[in-house]
């Protein structure tokens, strides 16, 4: 496989196994990031990511009801679907840096718009920050005696790479600063549930997912800025209109606004969407 950027992300995009999927990711970013010879490429990737054969993927109406809290079967099935969002967050990561080659410092062309070396940086940075993720609550997962494939998962995740997969500005609007946005709202209070039931070492790993997505808003925010500024678009206006389009617009309150802030995300930009 061709040593560039690109050619890493195919080898992540094609590779089935989750946790080699992670551990190549981790591989590939320590390369990429320790070294200043590795170039973009312009190799394509295909529509949807290798999956291994478990889990049975399923419309979001057709998942099972969520089993009740506190319970062992409850925390499982919790760490399974946040496994699930970390698995597909690796290769939404790869696939962004990958589908958009064109826009690379190296491949644009004089006076349009490009992104620099910075720009991949962070999203190798993103993408081992979700590899880590990944086998840390697979650990977890074996801990009590289960493992990322045992239990049924959504299909969602991907339809919104799908519907944004040939929109740069469209992809960062809605996987980083809608989807990981929303990771902020809600995992505070999984945390906080965790360490009502005594679960420490669960809490602590879900507050540290947090805390590293913070910084994935952010990367979100800065690079969609940066097309933004390119364009002349007001950045709120901008990535109202581009939630609306493929999103369809709503947003679940309450919001956190303050990990919200921290990533760059201002009030007025997402509670006029929020429902």
């Amino acid at each position: 496989m061709e040593n560039c950027l690109s050619g890493f992300s195919l080898q992540v995009l094609n590779e089935p196994n989750p946790w080699k999927k992670a551990e190549k990711t981790i591989k590939f970013a320590k390369e990429w990031l320790n070294s200043d010879n590795i170039t973009i490429g312009n190799n394509d990737v295909p529509k949807r990511p290798a999956r291994p054969q478990k889990p049975e993927l399923k419309l979001p109406k057709d998942m099972p009801k969520r089993r009740k809290a506190g319970s062992k079967a409850g925390k499982i099935a919790l760490l399974h679907a946040l496994a699930h969002i970390e698995l597909n967050a690796i290769d939404l990561a790869w696939d962004l840096m990958a589908r958009f080659h064109k826009y690379s410092w190296q491949q644009a062309k004089e006076n349009e718009f490009s992104l620099p070396r910075e720009f991949y940086n962070d999203w190798v940075k993103v993408a081992d920050d979700e590899a880590r993720h990944f086998l840390m609550i697979s650990e977890r997962l074996r801990d009590l005696e289960a493992e990322y494939g045992d239990l049924p998962a959504h299909d969602g995740l991907w339809e919104s790479a799908i519907q944004t997969s040939h929109d740069f500005a469209a992809r960062l609007a809605v996987v980083p600063m809608v989807l990981e946005a929303r990771g902020l709202d809600v995992t505070p209070a999984m945390a906080d549930a965790m360490e009502k039931q005594g679960d420490i070492k669960t809490a602590n790993m879900i507050k540290i997912i947090h805390d590293e997505e913070i910084t994935h808003v952010a990367a979100g925010k800065r690079w969609f800025q940066h097309w933004c500024d390119f364009h002349g678009y007001a950045i709120d206006e901008y990535w109202q209109k581009l939630v609306i389009k493929y999103f369809n617009g709503n947003l679940k309150r309450p919001f956190n606004h303050d990990s919200r802030l921290e990533a760059g995300m201002l009030r007025h930009w997402y509670e006029p969407l929020g429902v």
